[in-house]
């Protein structure tokens, strides 16, 4: 049986451990260190390309965070975050062979991480930015994006939009319907906006946005432009009013709020076979138990204790490992549509019960990475 949380981590005293690949003797210390390395170190002076060939660089990811938006447990500051990004990295490093560095910021200005970041990124292949509130997490990782020469992936925004349409993509097909279905998000922040922004380049026209005001429409006052964009861009505006009136006759609903939203009379009110994704952890907008009582057909949650798991573990290892492969150094909507695509094609014929792959499928992350070999390091299709 597994042990308490408290009591694993008090064991382990940390998740994650940094070792030498060589046994360090008479022999490999003064090639590994002085005087040996020094010709290593002028290569690179030399060409600094050989960087990637002389050290791990190119293998090797911060995993960033000021630990203003952890997991479902909001704004606890970067020590508390320490936790999760141990965790991540132990990821990283079980699934994708891929050294993952935690690095926790004791500062919530935007422009003070994007230059911690900055002078970081020599000692780094690609950057993974996580759980940084919105809205300045939009502006660090567009900002690094712009000036860095290596990959930036924030990903509570992005790696949590791929899963969803991934399992979305899989759901659909169970219920037999298309693009044209009504999806409401609840939950308007990092995550919620990436949603509907990956929808909508997918071809999902009809969505409908609500935050903890109630839908998001054209009237409301002092909204972010990332709100407008995504009113102006639906084909069926909200109507004004509660997240729960917006779900009558909706097809699917994608929560990444906040616990108990919704109850099993909302979920009544949606249509036939409806889709529910309620994703918040630990405690999801909604029970499984409750949707299935109200009507849903495909539930799924972020949690691994229920079927279908919509949980971004499932992207980051596969994609850094096909970004740092490939060399390369964007990560733009048509690689996340890739991925997303890769990881529900999966998964040959989806039930209820089965929509994704599970994390611990051997061939999740060569799938992922192969997705990425067709672009460019621009993040191009070639």
């Amino acid at each position: 049986m597994a042990k308490d949380p408290i009591e694993m981590h008090k064991d382990l005293r940390g998740k994650i451990v940094i070792s030498s690949k060589i046994e360090l003797n008479e022999e490999t210390l003064p090639i590994a260190y002085t005087p040996g390395v020094a010709k290593a170190s002028d290569a690179i002076a030399k060409d600094k390309s050989e960087v990637n060939n002389l050290t791990g660089k190119w293998n090797t990811v911060p995993v960033v965070t000021d630990g203003s938006a952890v997991l479902g447990l909001g704004n606890i500051g970067p020590e508390a975050a320490l936790p999760v990004m141990e965790g991540k990295a132990a990821i990283f490093a079980q699934f994708a062979g891929i050294n993952a560095v935690p690095i926790c910021l004791n500062t919530k200005d935007t422009e003070e991480i994007i230059k911690t970041v900055k002078y970081l990124a020599p000692s780094f292949g690609g950057i993974n930015l996580e759980d940084i509130s919105a809205p300045r997490c939009f502006e660090i990782e567009r900002r690094l994006t712009e000036e860095l020469d290596i990959p930036v992936f924030h990903d509570d925004q992005h790696g949590t939009a791929i899963v969803v349409l991934a399992g979305l993509l899989n759901s659909l097909k169970v219920i037999g319907k298309g693009k044209n279905v009504k999806i409401v998000i609840s939950g308007a922040g990092a995550a919620g906006i990436a949603i509907a922004n990956i929808l909508f380049h997918y071809g999902f026209e009809n969505l409908c946005l609500c935050d903890s005001q109630g839908t998001v429409t054209k009237d409301r006052e002092n909204l972010s432009d990332h709100k407008k964009k995504i009113v102006e861009k639906s084909a069926s505006p909200c109507q004004k009013g509660s997240c729960s009136l917006a779900l009558k006759g909706a097809d699917v609903l994608i929560g990444v709020s906040k616990p108990g939203q919704f109850t099993t009379s909302d979920i009544k009110t949606m249509s036939e076979n409806p889709i529910v994704f309620a994703m918040a952890n630990p405690i999801p907008e909604i029970m499984p138990d409750e949707a299935k009582k109200g009507g849903a057909r495909v539930i799924a949650t972020g949690r691994s204790d229920f079927p279908n798991q919509i949980n971004n573990a499932l992207v980051f290892p596969g994609l850094f490992r096909g970004l740092l492969d490939n060399g390369i150094q964007k990560v733009t909507m048509d690689i996340k549509v890739a991925v997303a695509e890769a990881i529900a094609g999966m998964v040959e014929n989806p039930t209820a019960e089965k929509i994704i792959p599970s994390i611990f499928e051997k061939g999740l992350v060569p799938t992922i990475a192969n997705a990425l070999k067709g672009f460019d390091k621009m993040g191009r299709e070639k």
